[in-house]
């Protein structure tokens, strides 16, 4: 699975570098190194959901929503922000119920 993660990154950035080449769009370049930046900055401090497994499950769909979204911005050339930092709701869900239940993810539940 780790390996296949490695592999997609590096798609990625070859998709990124291959539609520069092409293209020599410089500000969509910079567009979506900054994208792809925080969208794997996302899934390092999504791992903080993990105790809650549904908000976690979520955090994983969204961030594939936003890997995607991020290659549609390549190949289309739309930018839909909304699709790309939707992993931030899942972050911020997680915070809510913290703030509001604490951190009793143990056996008295």
């Amino acid at each position: 699975m780790k390996a296949l993660i490695i592999l997609v990154i590096l798609a990625t950035f070859g998709i990124i570098f291959f539609q520069y080449t092409r293209n020599r769009n410089i500000k969509k370049l910079l567009i979506a190194i900054a994208t792809f930046g925080v969208i794997i900055s996302l899934a390092a401090v999504g791992n903080v959901t993990r105790p809650v497994i549904p908000v976690f499950i979520a955090h994983i769909i969204l961030l594939i929503i936003a890997w995607g979204g991020l290659i549609f911005y390549l190949i289309k050339e739309k930018y839909y922000w909304w699709i790309m930092f939707s992993p931030i709701v899942t972050i911020g869900l997680f915070l809510l119920l913290e703030f509001l239940e604490g951190s009793r993810h143990g056996i008295l539940g």
